[in-house]
């Protein structure tokens, strides 16, 4: 092969090497409307100017400013990044704004990539990371473990502002709509016709969430999920530091009665759990007990609706996979009991896509116990006497 030949084959090989390269996609670090965040991205823009609105503040991110930073002092540590030559990473405020616009809204993480200028998946990563920072420092502050004075100021909170003493919370559960996971069959499958994870949480009078359980299949019952849960363990075995058994203001005569707590007929009877009389056309007694059960009941449905209201992303299927929902649901709910302030409650109810219903008080009973029987009597007694009366206006 001569010298000609040789440098003709060489020229081609360079050619086709050339053409090659050209036709094939090389992935690039950042893309370049992306590059222009600072000049054009929403946290630079947008947020920078609601700021100077503190009613547009709260509307766009459901909480105030002074709220956001009161969050970000307890995870900025854990959301900032080390910056690299060729890599200035997403700053912790960016990274904390962008996953409560995404709780605020449900929208997609692609419509909030193009919004914010960042990738889809490090839009995905912020909102992962931030809620795994929220749920490790702040959930010992916002949801500790109840002591047994917590129990008592919650009892002494139902007794003042719903008139039924001895209450430690309003008890129920809420099937969180979610997109069928990977197969997963029908495990999330619930009544509804949807898939769902619920969400069993225990309420005090002032619509706060006392102790949450997160996880378990929608296909599950409110009253499987509390047996089965650490709320409803820890209630059987005496671990949950509730104050022992006390009169009933002014009815000393029906003796000690135990703390409760309220739920409705999907619930058991027992001893620590008062749920009300099944049936219609009830007797009088009867249906004043379940009046006021009712009335106390409709803490943790109305904690329900403020959760909803305020946090938009359950009023669609969240899309993301079991593990980081649950996580997002118990940060949702640390922040809903940050969030939750006297008198500010209605102005989220009414923020709400629908009323909050009155669960149904006549489903099927269920066995209960001789015991429970009888402190759901005493109750009845009790709000049928004198010392019980129900005062106008409350």
């Amino acid at each position: 092969m001569g010298p000609r030949v040789r440098q003709e084959l060489w020229r081609r090989k360079k050619v086709a090497a050339f053409l090659l390269l050209q036709g094939r996609k090389t992935r690039m670090w950042v893309h370049p409307i992306n590059k222009r965040r600072a000049e054009q991205g929403a946290f630079h823009n947008l947020v920078q100017e609601l700021y100077l609105d503190n009613a547009r503040f709260l509307n766009y991110f459901r909480m105030s400013s002074t709220d956001m930073e009161n969050v970000l002092s307890y995870i900025g540590e854990d959301l900032r990044k080390q910056t690299i030559s060729f890599r200035v990473p997403v700053e912790p405020q960016q990274r904390l704004a962008v996953t409560l616009r995404y709780l605020a809204t449900g929208d997609s993480m692609h419509s909030l990539a193009y919004c914010y200028r960042l990738g889809v998946q490090t839009v995905s990563d912020c909102i992962k990371e931030t809620c795994r920072a929220i749920e490790k420092r702040m959930l010992p502050v916002y949801l500790p473990k109840p002591t047994e004075g917590m129990w008592k100021d919650i009892a002494l909170s139902f007794e003042n502002r719903w008139q039924f003493p001895n209450c430690i919370g309003a008890l129920d559960g809420k099937h969180i709509c979610i997109t069928a996971p990977p197969k997963s069959g029908s495990l999330f499958y619930n009544y509804k016709g949807s898939f769902s994870i619920n969400l069993l949480a225990l309420v005090d009078a002032n619509y706060k969430f006392t102790a949450i359980q997160v996880g378990d299949f929608g296909k599950n019952s409110d009253g499987g999920v509390y047996s089965n849960s650490t709320l409803g363990r820890g209630m059987r075995e005496k671990t949950l530091n509730v104050p022992e058994d006390q009169c009933l203001p002014g009815a000393e005569d029906l003796g000690r009665l135990p703390f409760v707590m309220v739920g409705d007929a999907a619930f058991p009877l027992k001893p620590n759990l008062m749920r009300p009389y099944p049936g219609r056309n009830l007797e009088r007694r009867k249906a004043n007990f379940n009046y006021r059960l009712s009335r106390a009941r409709m803490t943790v449905e109305k904690a329900f609706g403020i959760l909803s209201s305020r946090w938009r992303i359950f009023q669609r299927d969240i899309n993301l996979m079991p593990d980081t929902t649950d996580t997002l649901i118990v940060v949702t709910c640390i922040l809903h009991n940050m969030l939750t302030r006297p008198g500010e409650a209605e102005h989220w109810l009414r923020e709400a896509s629908e009323d909050v219903p009155l669960r149904g008080l006549t489903e099927r009973p269920n066995r209960a116990s001789l015991e429970a029987t009888s402190v759901r009597e005493k109750f009845a007694d009790y709000f049928n006497s004198q010392a019980g009366m129900l005062v106008p206006d409350q």
